[in-house]
C-alpha cells in the first residue's frame, strides 16, 4: 500500500507590510493609504499651480501675453513646473514632495536600495499618462466630443482603481520604476535599552566617530525593535536560526562600518547592545545640532545636495 504524499502547504504570501533591504534586517513599514496619498497629490497640484499662476501674473503685468494666449501659457507652465517640482523634491528629500512630507509619507525603491533619480523620473513621468493628461481631455474636451470624454474618463477611473487591486497600494508608475508609498516611520530611541549596557561591554567594544555615520535612527528602530525581542526571548529558544540571524546582521554591520575585530558567538547580544547605545548617542548629538538623520542613505542625499 502506497503512501499517500502529503500536499505541502503554500508558501504564505509576502507581506506587504515588510521591507527587506540588502542588510537582511526586516523592515516594518506600513504601505501607505489611498486617503493620505490623496491629500499629499492635492496639496503638490495646489503648490505648482500657485507658481505657475504666480508666473502667468507677472507675465501679464510685463505685458508679456495677451488674454487670447493666456490660458495657453497657464496650462503649459503648470505642465513645466510640475514634472521637475516632483523629481526635484523627491530627489532632495528622498522620496517625498512638500505635500508628502506634510502627510508623513514617503517614496522607498521596493528592493531596499536608495532611490534613483531614474525611478522618480519614471513613475513622475508615468504620472502625467495615468492622471494629468487624460484630466486635462477630460476639462477641456467639450460637450460635441462625448466619446473622447468618456475614454478619459474611463482611463482616469482605471488608473485610480489599480491601487486597490494590489497589497502595496502601486499605480502603474510604482510598478514600472520599483517603488512604492509607505507611512513615515517616527523612530523612538528609548534610553532604558541603551542604560542597560553593562560598563565592561562598553569598554570592551568601542566604536569611532567614522564608524557611526553609516545608519540612521530606521535603521536604530530596527535593531532596538531586534533587540527587545531577544530580551523577551526565553533563554531556552535561543536556537540555530536565532543564532544565525544575529550572526548575519552583526556580520552585515562590521562590513558597513569597517569593523575589522570579530565577535565571539557568546557576545553577539553584547555587541548588537554596545553598538545601538553608541549609535543612538551620536545620532543624538547630530540631531542637538539640527542634522536629523532619517535612514542610512542620508549620505547619498548629502553628496547630491
Amino acid at each position: 500500500m502506497k503512501r499517500q504524499r502529503k500536499a505541502k502547504a503554500p508558501a504564505p504570501a509576502p507581506d506587504p507590510n515588510v521591507l527587506l533591504p540588502p542588510e537582511g534586517v526586516p523592515l516594518h513599514l506600513a504601505v501607505s493609504g489611498m486617503g493620505a496619498r490623496f491629500g499629499a497629490q492635492i496639496t503638490d497640484i495646489l503648490i505648482t499651480m500657485i507658481g505657475a499662476i504666480a508666473l502667468v501674473v507677472l507675465l501679464a503685468v510685463m505685458n508679456l501675453t495677451s488674454p487670447q494666449t493666456l490660458w495657453a501659457i497657464s496650462a503649459l507652465l503648470f505642465f513645466i513646473i510640475r514634472i521637475p517640482y516632483y523629481v526635484l523634491t523627491e530627489l532632495a528629500w528622498n522620496g517625498q514632495t512638500i505635500g508628502k512630507r506634510m502627510m508623513k509619507i514617503k517614496v522607498v525603491s521596493r528592493d531596499g536600495l536608495s532611490l534613483s533619480a531614474h525611478a522618480l523620473v519614471v513613475r513622475n513621468l508615468m504620472k502625467e499618462a495615468e492622471i494629468f493628461l487624460p484630466g486635462t481631455l477630460l476639462l477641456t474636451l467639450d460637450a460635441a466630443s462625448p466619446v473622447a470624454s468618456l475614454i478619459s474618463l474611463g482611463w482616469i477611473v482605471g488608473t485610480i482603481m489599480v491601487p486597490l487591486l494590489n497589497k502595496r497600494r502601486q499605480r502603474l508608475g510604482d510598478m514600472i520604476a520599483g517603488t512604492y508609498v509607505i507611512d513615515l516611520p517616527t523612530p523612538i530611541l528609548l534610553k532604558d535599552l541603551a542604560q542597560s549596557v553593562p560598563k565592561p561591554v562598553k569598554d570592551k567594544f568601542v566604536f569611532l566617530s567614522h564608524q557611526l555615520d553609516h545608519y540612521g535612527a530606521l535603521e536604530l528602530q530596527t535593531l532596538e525593535d531586534l533587540l527587545r525581542a531577544q530580551e523577551n526571548r526565553p533563554s531556552m529558544q535561543t536556537n540555530a536560526r536565532n543564532k544565525a540571524t544575529l550572526d548575519s546582521v552583526i556580520a552585515k554591520i562590521r562590513n558597513k562600518i569597517g569593523y575589522a575585530d570579530k565577535v565571539a558567538p557568546a557576545d553577539s547580544v553584547a555587541f548588537l547592545r554596545a553598538f545601538y547605545n553608541a549609535q543612538r548617542a551620536h545620532l543624538e548629538q547630530k540631531q542637538l545640532f539640527g542634522e536629523r538623520r532619517q535612514d542610512k542613505f542620508h549620505a547619498d542625499k548629502a553628496e547630491k545636495d
